[in-house]
């Protein structure tokens, strides 16, 4: 690679005009300069966003070559041509189609046989990448759907059981407000019943003649579940459900067996379900534990066998009674009538200080169980013959060969003799299993790999290494890291280090491979990927120990992390970037406001960064779900000072910061783009360091950025070519890279 021109030091940022505005709770008087900018219908705000990213391509001018190179990486290691493992779901079987030079995937069908042989008749088809199969049907081409829009994004689809039927969800703005349309697969040809403004998910009724959807309220959160009747007016559809507590948060799927609707009420402290049965529709919904109860849990119905042959209605409840990591249990129907103290619950899988239970489901043979152990995610099946009694089977796991992994149920049909399983590590591409469920014959089950994702341009895990080491936080607590690097670099203290971070709302950070990570190894990155308290890796404990008045845990962690990475013998300790999307924004700027001095560079992705701000307005998108992460500001003052005391906008101070990139979105609903303008505002303002603050917005993206694979795959080689030029790692290692 040739040397890239130096960094353009003569840019001026723009300045936004300060207006003040007073922000004042339990007697604390916040003056913000910059809230002016909320308001994204001016034409001044607007104006002001286009003057960022003009600066931003400015100064970042010098390291666009870095940028196409990574970019070329990641296309030269992707097969374009290619798709998914087609997954079976009643009579047919459903699979995903890319094509080189398209943005979008091209969802597709085939008919499947029936032999009589169970596990042949589970056996997905050999699809070719580019060759249509005899029969194949396209339902939804990405494609030419997205022709003209300026965003395109589908969340969600679903099929009538008798396969004639197709729904779909699409937005074309990034605001996650989805258009739904029907279409009659037997025809080709779209119905005049149109949805506006549903949320993610989707499910027909078993007869097909209702199709059910969510629907958000003013602030983004999912409130409503409602049934529409083809072929009648969309103002009638029904309110099956409305949730009025602005802190809930409402979601719905099908049981297993497809015999209820089952809606799922909400928060990160408990939970409430309510059942519908389609065989007694008029009946309307039915609550199994009243939220009341304070209980999280979540609730399956379906039928057991038992002795007398006659199969029982029974609940499934995975739930956190007397178990912080949770337990599972079965329970009569008719014992819910009962207070909760009288109930007679059955224990499935019982509680372990050690062991995470994640949730469960059943098929007809076998109940499925998620766990998380030592940090690491992975699946249990169990017998439903003798399930609950002293006769239940032991559990068994699949097995795999790494130390460090993530394995999951990605799809399992109630009647299917093998249950589909994804499973990836750090190095391992992502693989497809099909876990034919244990019997008599074969008591261990059989994993049959369908696929593994290829990667091109002579990739070869071996080049790599990921191993497990721990750092010391403040408080003692031994933090998990996974460090990732080439296998070439040496332990000299010369290498370049990037440290990334999430740590909130009990998300695990699972290994997992990523084509774009390998541009940053292969420049010599060593990469640590720390997982702090707020996440789930360690269990619920883990995540309670860095929420509300614990919070500041998540920092000092990722704090921790970096101090270990430093000390470690692999960096310079004066090459160190940090990264973090989201809430891990937010982490981001908290550690540049603890210890600017750590990092030579910090790249916020869409930046939770004014959470105090967006907390005490419960009018904004989603802030009354997040009292229960962070508190509510607005009713405790305690909290109040808590977070004023790190929240990142209001905790900029007088130091000398690195280069700071904040990467939003103009649509974002999540994180809105207000947050990091206001925040780079206030740090160009008061860093004493002569390092450039950016901020790059994408105008017509949502929170997960711009839509299209290309689209994304640049914006990522944005981030990663920030981080290598600010590290002075912008060569690659002898050896590595394309081949």
């Amino acid at each position: 690679m040739t040397q890239t021109p130096l960094q353009n030091t003569t840019a001026v940022p723009p300045v936004a005009k300060k207006v003040p505005f007073a922000r004042e709770h339990h007697g604390d008087v916040f003056v913000d300069n910059y809230e002016w900018l909320r308001d994204k219908e001016s034409p001044e705000v607007v104006e002001h966003l286009k003057a960022e990213n003009a600066y931003q391509e400015a100064v970042t001018a010098h390291q666009e070559p870095l940028r196409e190179a990574i970019f070329q990486e990641i296309k030269g290691r992707t097969q374009e041509t290619d798709l998914s493992v087609p997954g079976r779901k009643d009579g047919w079987w459903y699979y995903t189609r890319s094509v080189e030079g398209k943005e979008y995937g091209i969802q597709c069908r085939v008919q499947a046989q029936e032999t009589g042989d169970p596990v042949a008749d589970w056996t997905p088809p050999a699809v070719e990448p580019g060759i249509d199969l005899p029969g194949e049907e396209v339902l939804l081409d990405g494609n030419a759907e997205a022709e003209g829009k300026p965003f395109f994004s589908v969340g969600g689809t679903a099929v009538t059981i008798d396969g004639n039927l197709y729904a779909y969800a699409v937005d074309n703005s990034g605001e996650e407000r989805f258009t739904v349309r029907f279409k009659d697969l037997r025809s080709g040809e779209l119905l005049p019943d149109v949805i506006e403004n549903a949320f993610y998910g989707l499910a027909f009724s078993p007869d097909g003649t209702r199709l059910f959807y969510t629907v958000v309220d003013d602030s983004w959160r999912p409130y409503q579940v409602k049934a529409h009747v083809l072929g009648t007016p969309v103002e009638q559809d029904e309110v099956l459900y409305q949730e009025d507590d602005v802190a809930m948060w409402l979601g719905f799927e099908l049981s297993s067996d497809r015999r209820h609707l089952v809606l799922s009420i909400g928060c990160s402290e408990f939970s409430e379900t309510r059942l519908l049965r389609f065989d007694d529709y008029d009946a309307g919904l039915t609550t199994v534990i009243s939220r009341d109860e304070h209980l999280l849990y979540e609730a399956e119905p379906f039928l057991l066998a038992v002795a007398s042959g006659t199969p029982q209605e029974t609940i499934l409840l995975t739930h956190n009674k007397d178990a912080i990591n949770s337990m599972v249990s079965l329970v009569d129907p008719a014992d819910l009538a009962k207070p909760l103290a009288a109930q007679h619950w059955r224990t499935v899988v019982a509680h372990s200080d050690d062991v995470r239970i994640n949730g469960a489901g059943v098929t007809a043979t076998h109940l499925l169980v998620s766990v998380r152990q030592d940090t690491i995610e992975r699946v249990q099946v169990i017998p439903l013959a003798g399930l609950g009694t002293p006769e239940q089977a032991p559990a068994v796991e699949p097995a795999f060969d790494e130390e460090l992994y993530t394995a999951g149920v990605s799809g399992s049909d109630y009647d299917a003799p093998v249950v589909r399983m994804g499973y990836t590590s750090y190095f391992t591409p992502s693989r497809v299993y099909d876990f034919v469920l244990p019997t008599a014959d074969r008591p261990e089950g059989e994993l049959l790999l369908r696929k593994e994702s290829p990667v091109l341009g002579g990739y070869s895990g071996s080049d790599y290494v990921a191993t497990r080491e721990w750092a010391t936080a403040d408080d003692g607590t031994r933090v998990p890291l996974s460090v990732l690097r080439h296998a070439s670099v040496q332990q000299d203290s010369t290498a370049a280090g990037l440290v990334y971070g999430y740590g909130s709302y009990e998300v695990s950070m699972d290994p997992g491979f990523g084509v774009a990570r390998l541009s940053l190894l292969d420049r010599g990155i060593v990469m640590v990927i720390a997982h702090i308290r707020g996440g789930g890796e360690l269990g619920r404990h883990w995540y309670e120990d860095g929420k509300k008045l614990s919070k500041k845990n998540t920092f000092t962690d990722f704090v921790a992390a970096t101090d270990w990475l430093a000390g470690s013998g692999w960096v310079d300790a004066e090459r160190i970037a940090a990264m973090g999307g989201s809430a891990g924004g937010l982490l981001m700027g908290a550690v540049a406001n603890l210890a600017p001095e750590k990092y030579a560079a910090v790249v916020a992705q869409v930046p939770f960064v004014d959470a105090l701000t967006t907390i005490l307005d419960p009018e904004l998108p989603l802030s009354a779900l997040e009292w229960e992460e962070w508190g509510n500001p607005i009713t405790d003052p305690e909290v109040y000072a808590y977070m004023k005391s790190y929240t990142p906008y209001e905790n900029v101070r007088a130091a000398a910061y690195p280069k700071i990139a904040a990467v939003t979105s103009f649509n974002d609903t999540r994180v809105l783009y207000v947050e990091p303008a206001k925040w780079v505002q206030a740090l160009r303002e008061t860093t004493t360091g002569p390092e450039p603050v950016v901020m790059k917005i994408e105008m017509d993206g949502g929170h997960g950025g711009a839509s299209g694979r290309y689209v994304q795959w640049r914006e990522r080689a944005w981030d990663y070519a920030f981080v290598a030029d600010s590290l002075g790692a912008t060569e690659l290692l002898p050896g590595a890279g394309l081949k």
